[in-house]
């Protein structure tokens, strides 16, 4: 029993220091899993881009003095090897925090060991709902807008545009589905129960989902809500242009609007499509002039050189590096992972280069959703197109 307590001691001990070590260094160690090999391997663009960013910060003097150190490890999108390179980063590394990790599985998988460490998870890259939960898992913060507030956007534009609509939802049948449906269903509040006409779900799984369009189109209703992903954005586009069915409004999310999901359902079938944002296009030639944008590629010219600025990825991994860099700054001379914490859960309308215009990230104590501003978009055949107010879940 004396060895067995020895042994506790020991292993308490060593955790402590190793939290000291992390808190005291010089150094800023930030830690973080990406996709860099196997089938979402281009998310990795997100963490190079990262990598450059703070090279730049350190070229400039660091921040308050200190130099970081970004560690990003790939984890080819498999939860067990999220765990294992997490433990690596925390128990070997002794990062200070955990920074803009991909994915709701993978996140997942180390979410109670990092606040068990009492690690900071900071704008983990995903859209589920359950990583703003400060009473349960105070040591972790999103950085995508809700899936939920997403929905709840979709649906303020019905009752503001079509308050008669006879709507019909589409949606997988998971956490992402529900997430989306469950925000658009509050917004609607009672008058859900009559203008909802029509509910289908579908598998990951299912080689098609022609049924369930059938199913939908059946129900009379001329505002369709698709929340679909992958292959079912293309098979649901075209699917409903080969059954004559002209939804009056016709929404996909965010996470399903890049073209290379539209383009094999047809881009004319796509025309007139709605999603959302809150990031400048940066290709898109209205912000050319935008002084953002153009400190963007100021500082892709001069660190990534060769870096296809046509991939959206190097934007989001800037976009969210500027974030952290709020976080930081604010830190001043305190890089205890609790002033991490505290600063994080205090951003009061903090303006980003590639946000855009009219939206601001706040968060609280209570409330650890940074971005919860949309702006709608519509797809015209050829691009994205932003139109109306900026919209949020609050």
């Amino acid at each position: 029993m004396k060895l067995a307590a020895a042994l506790i001691g020991l292993s308490l001990l060593t955790l402590a220091t190793g939290t000291a070590r992390a808190e005291g260094s010089n150094e800023i160690r930030i830690g973080q899993t990406l996709p860099y090999s196997g089938p979402a391997s281009g998310f990795g663009a997100i963490g190079r881009t990262q990598e450059a960013f703070f090279e730049k910060v350190n070229a400039e003097g660091g921040i308050n003095g200190r130099k970081v150190k970004f560690i990003t490890l790939d984890d080819a999108y498999s939860p067990p090897k999220t765990v294992e390179q997490t433990r690596k980063l925390v128990e070997q590394d002794e990062v200070l925090m955990m920074f803009g990790s991909l994915g709701t599985a993978t996140n997942s998988a180390v979410q109670r060991y990092l606040n068990g460490k009492k690690v900071p998870q900071l704008f983990v890259l995903s859209g589920a709902t359950k990583w703003a939960d400060p009473q349960k898992y105070p040591w972790t913060m999103p950085g995508m807008a809700a899936y939920e507030s997403e929905g709840v956007v979709y649906a303020k534009h019905v009752l503001r545009t079509r308050p008669s609509a006879k709507i019909a939802i589409l949606s997988q049948n998971d956490d992402f589905g529900r997430d989306y449906v469950a925000g658009f269903k509050r917004a609607l509040g009672e008058k859900g129960a009559s203008m909802i006409v029509a509910e289908q779900t579908y598998e990951t799984s299912a080689p098609t989902i022609s049924s369930q369009l059938s199913t939908l189109k059946a129900s009379g209703a001329d505002v369709l809500f698709g929340v679909v992903l992958g292959k079912f954005t293309s098979q649901m586009i075209k699917g409903v242009a080969e059954i004559g069915w002209k939804p009056e409004l016709f929404f996909v999310p965010t996470s399903a609007s890049s073209i290379s999901f539209l383009e094999p359902a047809g881009l004319d079938n796509a025309v007139g499509l709605i999603s959302s944002s809150n990031q400048k296009d940066t290709m898109d030639p209205q912000w050319a002039s935008d002084p953002g944008v153009k400190e963007y590629f100021a500082f892709m010219k001069q660190y990534m050189p060769t870096a296809d600025l046509s991939n959206s990825n190097y934007a989001a991994g800037y976009h969210y590096a500027t974030l952290l860099m709020r976080v930081l700054t604010a830190c001043k001379d305190d890089f205890s992972r609790d002033n991490i914490m505290r600063q994080a859960a205090s951003l009061k309308e903090v303006k980003l280069p590639l946000l855009l215009p009219g939206m601001s990230v706040t968060t609280g104590p209570d409330d650890y959703l940074p971005f919860q501003q949309l702006q709608l978009r519509r797809f015209n055949g050829k691009s994205w197109v932003g139109f109306g107010d900026v919209l949020d879940d609050r």
